[in-house]
């Protein structure tokens, strides 16, 4: 099963690697995330990996980067969710958990500082606080897999 968040900000405020990474550092979470250092933004497209905490898993999400205009194929809710965004960070993972805390935690750093709506597939998009409550309540079910 295949799983999409959405990141909708303005194109200027995509962030480059260095200043997301410092993104995600400053929420703290019980996990930290580091996601590869080699991602080149709006270049790089699908597979990113990540490293979770001080393993090393496989852990990782396909990323896209897009114009919003190219997601919403005239979905009245979806065009009303992305405002005047005018640009989508499509963030995409199957089953497993770590894979989804990875999007969560990269999802909450993109609407802390970088003034993005998130989206999970097209839904009507949360607050930052339940956003990341959610990717708290994620990383302690993700720590449970083997």
């Amino acid at each position: 099963m295949s799983n999409t968040q959405y990141a909708f900000l303005k194109k200027k405020n995509v962030p480059d690697r260095e200043a997301w990474q410092k993104s995600i550092d400053s929420l703290n979470f019980k996990i930290q995330l580091q996601i590869d250092p080699e991602l080149q933004v709006f270049e790089d497209e699908g597979f990113l990996p990540c490293i979770w905490g001080s393993t090393t898993d496989d852990v990782g999400f396909e990323i896209f980067y897009e114009p919003s205009d190219d997601i919403h194929d005239g979905d009245e809710q979806l065009i009303k969710i992305i405002g005047n965004n005018d640009y989508c960070i499509s963030m995409g993972w199957g089953g497993s958990l770590k894979d989804c805390a990875a999007v969560m935690i990269a999802s909450c750093a993109l609407a802390k500082d970088y003034g993005a709506v998130i989206s999970y597939e097209g839904e009507e998009p949360d607050t930052l606080e339940n956003l990341i409550s959610s990717t708290n309540d994620i990383i302690v079910e993700a720590e449970k897999e083997a």
